[in-house]
């Protein structure tokens, strides 16, 4: 609520460079979802008090868990669509009023790979080089994890190249210009130097009296020659030394200024053997603390993403404010800016359900509109102020903790290291120590997915022991300096990865009913259908009012790609919570060539169970014993959409690129 208290206390800030307002159709959809909330409880009721099967709780219970445990994510879900914010802004060269270059910040852009084609990162890092910023005040760091002696050789060369471009050399004639203007001033300065010791020989030579005033006309005839000599300087010789000195400073600062033109760099980390080097997380830490990295503001890419020239531009106006009172811009609380991702090399109909329009759509908006935006490892400008303090802040406290810590390489980091998913984690610390959150959807940089299944699967498979890794060990329902919406949106996002055990249950009740005519509730008889459908049908309408404007094509993949990974989620709960010892693995960057119908055996069975259960209950219908026919059809409008979801999977494990591609 707007109070004039409030509006006194902002008063002093000017905020016309960034509009932000709700997204369009969100009150039709809080209205759909409020009334969709009521039925499903009523729904939920309903199936707890009058609807469970006694008779075969060995089913009624799991599926009552499974539709309760949908039901609570279904709302943390509503309640992070709840409040979608959509951002204007303009570019950083057209604030009003404006910023004066000069006071421009630094910007670093780290391109982190591990074993990558070079042609690959080099793409990368040209788009980098290429973006519209100050050349002076832009650095790009090649982060290269795997030591390679052609990675090396690959930004050498690039670099030199970039040296050689327009732009730069025309600031580098301007430095050195400056240079030389400095160097004629030092010499002047020394053709100078026999001067004044003649004079002070003069001065001994003859009596205060006699000489006072030829001195005083001297002394002023020299320093016309001598920039910055007060009028009544006490040591002639002293101060032209000192001038002599801040000009020879003066001379290596521009030379200095020569070398630093090379904007691209590449750091390789030292990996000691036997020691945790935390992958990503720790590639990123070393450049950040150890490495000759000083940007105020950090953007980190992967390895594969080429980017848009105008994106520093776009991004950099949140991390400032304009006080009215002090007239000037000044640094803000806003610790990171996440930009969506996406691809260009999706095959068509995205066979593995990479789009994820979704996600940096409505979902990353609502996450905004909390202050709980994710920060998901690319695309994204982090300030550096923000990162260090964190990493500070925790390295004290593991410390506290446990000091057999100190072995780790790159212990100290803004970058979590807790963590296969070191993105979401590191936002979450972020906002618990109070830094603010952005999300600016808008495209400026596409990547590289992986075009073959066993590459996705092990993409989702980290995803998903990442998240639950973070759970066990800073769950955001206890960590402090979390708001609650905070706490809620990072939780539902874990919540959501153990919907595998759910899905099992769904999609095996069919079966069970085919083969035993065993059902988890009384009946499917009219009660039923009075308290499902209309649950279901609202279910659909506000989620499609959620997703307004996404293609149904796609948002239909993602459902598929939700339920057909079932065994990958259960998968990753089973070796988080056994402990098992999990890997950070590289997504590859090359199709991994060959047929991948033994990662989807899973699948495969349910699938192949559910036809045959069909079959079998086709045969019982055309030999007129089945006793209720409604409930096998019923049975078999829900095993055929559990099949239409699988499919998508099993599909995917048997594609192969078009010949020509």
């Amino acid at each position: 609520m707007v109070t004039s208290n409030s509006v006194l206390e902002n008063s002093n800030n000017f905020s016309g460079n960034i509009r932000t307002r709700l997204k369009k159709r969100t009150l039709l959809f809080r209205y759909l979802a409020e009334i969709n909330l009521i039925f499903g409880a009523w729904y939920l009721y309903w199936r707890i008090t009058h609807s469970v099967n006694f008779d075969a709780l060995w089913l009624a219970i799991p599926l009552l868990l499974a539709e309760i445990y949908s039901y609570f994510g279904g709302v943390m879900f509503t309640i992070g669509l709840w409040r979608p914010v959509e951002r204007q802004v303009k570019s950083f060269d057209k604030m009003t009023p404006p910023l004066p270059k000069e006071e421009w910040p630094t910007v670093d852009v780290f391109v982190t790979c591990y074993n990558e084609p070079t042609d690959i990162v080099e793409a990368t890092a040209k788009s980098a080089l290429a973006l519209d910023y100050p050349p002076t005040k832009l650095r790009v760091y090649v982060l290269d994890d795997g030591n390679s002696k052609a990675m090396r050789a690959m930004t050498e060369k690039l670099s030199l190249e970039d040296l050689q471009s327009p732009l730069l050399q025309q600031e580098a004639e301007g430095i050195d210009g400056e240079r030389e203007g400095l160097v004629e001033r030092l010499q002047e300065l020394d053709n100078l130097l026999p001067d004044v010791q003649a004079a002070e020989q003069f001065l001994q030579a003859y009596s205060d009296d006699y000489s006072k005033h030829t001195v005083v006309q001297f002394l002023q005839s020299l320093r016309q020659y001598v920039l910055g000599i007060p009028p009544k300087s006490q040591n002639l010789k002293e101060r032209l030394k000192l001038e002599r000195q801040l000009l020879e400073d003066a001379i290596y600062q521009k030379e200095l200024e020569l070398v630093e033109l090379a904007r691209l760099r590449y750091i390789a980390r030292p990996k000691p053997a036997g020691k945790p080097h935390h992958a990503k997380a720790g590639n990123i830490n070393y450049a950040l603390f150890e490495a000759d990295t000083s940007g105020e503001f950090v953007m980190t890419m992967d390895a594969d993403h080429i980017l848009e020239p105008r994106f520093i531009k776009r991004v950099l106006p949140y991390f400032y404010t304009y006080d009215l009172f002090k007239g000037k811009y000044e640094s803000n609380r806003v610790g990171f800016v996440q930009t969506p991702q996406d691809f260009y090399n999706l095959p068509q109909g995205d066979v593995f359900g990479h789009s994820a329009h979704l996600f940096y759509g409505p979902i990353l908006q609502g996450k905004d509109g909390m202050n709980a935006a994710f920060y998901t490892g690319t695309n994204a400008i982090i300030r550096r102020e923000a990162l260090v303090s964190v990493g500070l802040q925790h390295f004290s406290d593991d410390w506290a903790k446990d000091e057999n810590r100190l072995y780790e390489a790159e212990l100290i980091g803004g970058v979590s290291s807790i963590s296969i998913t070191e993105d979401m984690n590191t936002a979450m610390r972020l906002h618990s120590a109070g830094w603010k959150s952005v999300y600016h959807n808008e495209l400026m940089a596409k990547g590289l997915a992986p075009d073959d299944l066993s590459s996705t699967l092990k993409q989702r498979l980290r995803w998903s022991q990442g998240t639950i890794q973070v759970l066990l060990r800073e769950n955001p329902l206890t960590k402090p300096g979390l708001t609650f919406w905070q706490r809620l949106q990072y939780f539902q996002t874990m919540y959501s990865y153990f919907s595998g055990f759910a899905t099992l249950v769904f999609i095996v009740c069919p079966i069970i009913y085919f083969f035993t005519e065993q059902i988890p509730v009384k009946s499917y008889g009219s009660d039923f259908a009075i308290h499902f459908f209309p649950a279901f049908i609202l279910n659909r309408m506000t989620f499609l009012a959620a997703t307004w404007g996404i293609p149904a094509r796609e948002l239909w993949r993602s459902e598929q790609y939700a339920i057909a990974l079932f065994p990958l989620f259960i998968q990753a709960v089973v070796s988080v919570f056994t402990n098992r010892p999990i890997k950070f693995q590289v997504t590859p960057k090359q199709r991994q060539a060959g047929i991948y119908v033994q990662l989807v055996w899973p699948q495969l069975l349910i699938f192949g169970l559910t036809i045959l259960g069909m079959l079998w209950s086709l045969f019982h219908f055309a030999t007129g014993s089945l006793e209720y026919p409604w409930v096998h059809l019923l049975n078999a409008g829900w095993a055929i959409y559990n099949l239409s979801l699988l499919w998508s999977v099993i599909r995917a494990s048997m594609w192969q690129p078009p010949a020509d591609a």
